[in-house]
């Protein structure tokens, strides 16, 4: 497996929010959205090809219960039901990291499902376009995942429009709960996050979303190993 980083620090979006945690980056994806604040493990793939033995080890070098498999697409690669196999015999809390594109017969304690809506179109690429677009909305795929894991859902919205769009999608797969549904500025900025959490935290309040609020931004910027 092609793998970005492995790092110790703080879940900093959705449920976990704050809890210690192990992140295992996997490097490549399916998708190309424009916003992508990992570019390393997604436009341009990176990092060490590693066993499922040496990233298991790697993983103990730390005490933290929860560890967070994320990329990237980690459900594209075929020795991930391998990894979380093993994750969980060492008695890990696994979260799953996903645009919900792809399906994998892997273990999981949590689905944290990020599904990329019509804000992430990469226009300013255009042999890019038709092919994420293609890829991004998966309906069959978010059902299936509902039906077999506890599952959070992640919104990236980057103004005040998008909501539009959540709502619609949301209406189109009305299997998912309001309670399950988290609002993400769209920013690796701190002042920027800050400034866009003034205006979601009342969108989400209406309709009954919780604010995800980036706690790595604000902590410590955009940067690696954090």
């Amino acid at each position: 497996m092609l793998v970005s980083e492995i790092f110790a620090s703080i879940q900093g979006e959705g449920q976990y929010t704050g809890t210690p945690s192990v992140f295992i980056r996997l490097s490549g994806c399916n998708l190309r959205c424009h916003f992508c604040d990992t570019p390393y493990a997604s436009w341009n793939p990176e990092g060490e090809e590693m066993s499922v033995a040496e990233i298991v080890e790697a993983a103990n070098a730390w005490w933290h219960p929860h560890v967070v498999i994320t990329g990237g697409e980690p459900m594209m690669f075929r020795q991930l039901p391998e990894l979380t196999a093993a994750l969980r015999r060492n008695g890990r809390f696994l979260t799953i990291e996903t645009a919900g594109t792809v399906l994998a017969d892997v273990e999981a304690d949590l689905m944290s499902i990020s599904p990329k809506r019509q804000n992430s179109t990469p226009w300013q690429t255009p042999e890019w376009v038709e092919r994420h677009e293609q890829r991004r909305h998966r309906p069959d795929v978010i059902r299936e995942l509902l039906e077999t894991y506890p599952c959070q859902f992640k919104f990236v919205i980057d103004q005040p429009s998008d909501i539009d769009d959540v709502l619609g999608y949301l209406e189109e797969i009305s299997e998912i709960a309001n309670e399950q549904v988290w609002l993400m500025p769209q920013a690796i900025e701190p002042d920027v996050l800050t400034e866009k959490l003034h205006w979601l935290q009342p969108l989400a309040m209406d309709h009954g979303f919780h604010l995800a609020t980036r706690l790595q931004i604000q902590q410590f910027g955009n940067k690696r190993g954090t």
